[in-house]
């Protein structure tokens, strides 16, 4: 019988190894951060490897290898093809909405109305602003002030650190994504070499599962995101008037938001409306019949809701619901406990995490009763 002096030396060397490796993450959580990345880029592009691999010419496919390539190749041109269109069209907005908070050129007497009284209710509620205030130059101001010259080199400088980090990030990602992508089973390999053999297959079986739900979780994701930026981008286009780049910028910047569970969309819905009323009465981009602002306002924010009771009832139930074998209310008290704790990120890496957890769960500990109840076969 083993002594209790034992079993605590054991457990200490168990809890000093424990500590060690913990340290060696932190210390090395960059690169642990690239593979993590990887990983979820070959979840991406395996199905779209696995697809390729389908089409034969006389009998045969390409080399695993060359499929690897064609889809990292693919989803790069994807990912710099929508950056490429999307950031001038966000610059396009920035810079119209400074233009027209500098020169107050609204092209709707709804807005200057309802700017007018709101620089009074303002004079009135803080008469040390002085009879002259108004909001519209206040802000300008700000911007020509936040935005001046002197800040150009400190820009410059930042801007050029964040490209260098992000081109070794890429590149990175990409080169250890690339051997993820053509060799499927690496991943599950790797972790299982280290872990006893008494549980190396029952730890590949788990990874196997994880990454199947993992696959269909961050595609259901990116369509998602396509869906909600698709239907936000007609909505504002064809029925809010506003020009084409003005609905496809805040169409993707809602769309983007909308990774964010539950907090996103209303961000998405927020700030979508904001920037389509002021674009909407702009002289640049003013399109359609002069409607009122009231108007303008509840349509614009119509468009927005319309989108997400689609999101609410199509698009969400299939992703989080089907692609990770969950129920509604278990991803809401996640959601929730992972805001809590991390916020808005925690919020976003929750479902992903809990997924893991679950599998592993489910896996290793189905002889506990709350787990077999709350993990079904």
């Amino acid at each position: 019988m083993e002594r209790s002096t034992d079993k605590l030396a054991r457990y200490t060397l168990y809890a000093l190894a424990a500590a060690a490796v913990l340290a060696l993450c932190w210390y090395f959580r960059s690169t642990l951060v690239y593979i993590v990345a990887a990983a979820v880029f070959s979840l991406i592009s395996g199905p779209l490897m696995r697809l390729l691999g389908k089409i034969r010419i006389k009998g045969k496919s390409a080399p695993d290898g060359v499929l690897a390539v064609i889809s990292i190749v693919l989803l790069l041109v994807l990912f710099f093809g929508i950056v490429t269109q999307i950031v001038p069209v966000m610059y396009g907005i920035v810079q119209n909405i400074s233009a027209n908070l500098q020169t107050a050129s609204f092209s709707s007497s709804g807005f200057t109305d309802v700017m007018r009284k709101v620089n009074e209710r303002l004079i009135s509620a803080f008469p040390e602003l002085g009879r002259d205030f108004r909001i519209e130059t206040t802000a300008a101001e700000f911007i020509r002030k936040e935005f001046s010259l002197s800040s150009v080199t400190s820009v410059v400088g930042s801007v050029a650190s964040g490209v260098a980090s992000f081109g070794v990030a890429l590149f990175s990602i990409v080169f250890i994504g690339f051997f993820f992508v053509k060799d499927q089973n690496l991943f599950r390999n790797i972790v299982a070499a280290l872990v006893p053999d008494a549980y190396e297959e029952r730890v590949k079986t788990a990874i196997g599962d994880i990454e199947t739900l993992l696959s269909r979780y961050f595609i259901g994701l990116l369509i998602e995101v396509c869906g909600v930026a698709l239907l936000n981008f007609l909505g504002l286009w064809l029925i809010a008037r506003l020009d084409l780049s003005s609905a496809l910028g805040i169409a993707f910047i809602s769309g983007l938001l909308n990774v964010i569970p539950y907090l996103g969309p209303w961000l998405g819905a927020a700030l979508g409306t904001v920037l389509g009323v002021v674009l909407r009465f702009s002289s640049a981009a003013a399109v359609g019949s002069d409607l009122n602002f009231v108007a303008v306002l509840l349509v614009i924010l119509g468009v927005f809701v319309v989108t997400q009771l689609v999101d609410n009832f199509v698009f969400q139930p299939v992703i989080y619901s089907r692609s990770v074998k969950s129920s509604p209310l278990e991803i809401f008290i996640v959601l929730l406990l992972a805001g809590h704790v991390g916020g808005v990120f925690g919020m976003i890496a929750a479902i992903p995490a809990y997924t893991v957890v679950r599998v592993f769960a489910g896996t290793f500990f189905r002889n506990v009763k709350a787990i077999r109840r709350l993990i079904p076969e």
